[in-house]
């Protein structure tokens, strides 16, 4: 199965030190999981490297012809996974800007009957628990329902060297199954759904809103 990571940052400014501590958390998700189950393929979405626009503007609002090639290129690749990993700093107590802002480019038809793992992280000691909570609810709006178990990662910079490898002050076993535990759910789910979704097309079953709000409205 094919599996992508969001990394949910585009800070390249500091403080907090060290910059871009979301993509040492990133990269330490991508890593273990390439090790720990070979048989799926994990691809890491970072933001910074596909061009948004300056006027938001989501994939679904443009004309099959008139779509940017960045957007079109992500699009087929939400649509042909078959989970996620949302990483996300925490900011004011919420998710990322920067993660909602990428994924509200897409509409939850690209997402919905398919699983997701939450992962926060800080360079403080909460680890972005609380950004978490927000998450659950947005994930389940955009359709990729949250697997129960969560990764919280206070003191990212002491925990991850740059490259994502578990720094050798840690106890790299008690981190590797920390990740096992929700990786694995993550797994088992989007197993199941594939196998549900290919018994039973659930678009056939409910419609996707794919065009304004209005198809929102009750009869």
């Amino acid at each position: 199965m094919k599996f992508l990571i969001f990394l949910g940052s585009v800070r390249t400014s500091t403080p907090p030190r060290p910059a871009r501590l979301g993509e040492r958390v990133s990269k330490a998700c991508q890593s273990f999981f390439e090790l720990s189950y070979p048989d799926h393929e994990i691809e890491l979405i970072d933001p910074l490297e596909y061009e948004l626009g300056a006027v938001f503007k989501p994939h679904f609002s443009y004309s099959k012809r008139a779509v940017p090639q960045d957007l079109d290129s992500l699009a087929d690749k939400i649509r042909a996974a078959d989970g996620y990993i949302m990483v996300s700093p925490e900011y004011n107590h919420s998710m990322s800007p920067a993660l909602a802002n990428l994924l509200n480019h897409f509409g939850s038809s690209l997402f919905s009957y398919k699983p997701s793992a939450i992962v926060t992280y800080s360079s403080g000691q909460w680890g972005g628990m609380r950004a978490a909570v927000g998450m659950r609810v947005f994930l389940s709006e955009l359709g990729c329902l949250p697997v129960s178990a969560m990764v919280h990662i206070p003191h990212a910079q002491d925990v991850f060297e740059e490259n994502g490898h578990i720094s050798l002050t840690q106890d790299s076993n008690h981190w590797e199954s920390y990740f096992h535990r929700t990786f694995s759910q993550l797994i088992w789910w989007a197993e199941a759904c594939k196998a549900q979704t290919e018994k039973t097309d659930p678009h056939s079953l409910i419609a996707s809103f794919t065009r304004t709000p209005i198809e929102r409205d009750a009869p």
